[in-house]
């Protein structure tokens, strides 16, 4: 069993009106869950093997995904460059986690509280992540220029060459973390056997 991430990214590359800029933004986070259920700590995580998100070709704890919009205002200069004046990410970061149903003995009640609290804690450092990612593109894009670029094509062409990198350094944060957290001894790996072995 492992935590996982999917990513995606959508861009849409709308004028604002002139004089807009990107202002202070936030991301919008949403908790989607799916149900568990059983009396016991190994119950419950037999559960999760079988009702976890899929990612790739197993099943994840839980994962963290997002999506990504941009407004971003390429404007002509009367020199014939272009320059992207603005850059206005809209971003929603989705925490899918597990939820127990049904009752259980208060104590596997508590196991699974701190379980599930430490999950979360490792999937928003994820978001973290991600947000990171969205505070890079926007710091990459603004005041990005192209000369002899009247129709804003060559400094389009120049940003998307620059968001590759960014993005797989994200991926390389994410599976990186993943890997010190889900390793032998690493925090998620003890979240587990504390609530598999009744702490």
């Amino acid at each position: 069993m492992s935590s996982g991430i999917r990513t995606s990214i959508v861009c849409a590359m709308v004028a604002l009106a002139p004089g807009t800029a990107s202002a202070n933004w936030q991301p919008v986070e949403k908790v989607v869950h799916y149900n568990v259920s059983g009396s016991s700590g190994i119950e419950l995580y037999r559960s999760i093997g079988e009702n976890g998100p899929q990612v790739g070709v197993g099943r994840a704890i839980a994962y963290t995904d997002f999506d990504l919009l941009w407004s971003r205002d390429y404007r002509p200069q009367p020199d014939g460059s272009c320059t992207l004046v603005s850059a206005r990410p809209s971003l929603t970061i989705t925490y899918r986690l597990p939820r127990a149903s049904g009752d259980m003995p208060a104590g596997t009640r508590r196991l699974w509280e701190t379980f599930v609290e430490g999950v979360t804690a490792h999937e928003k450092i994820h978001g973290d992540f991600i947000v990171d990612l969205v505070k890079a593109i926007e710091a990459t894009s603004v005041g990005l220029s192209a000369p002899n670029d009247p129709q804003c094509q060559k400094v389009r062409a120049e940003l998307q060459s620059r968001l590759g990198p960014l993005s797989q350094e994200q991926r390389r944060r994410s599976q990186e973390f993943d890997r010190v957290e889900l390793r032998d001894g690493g925090n998620v790996h003890r979240l587990v056997l504390d609530l598999v072995n009744g702490g």
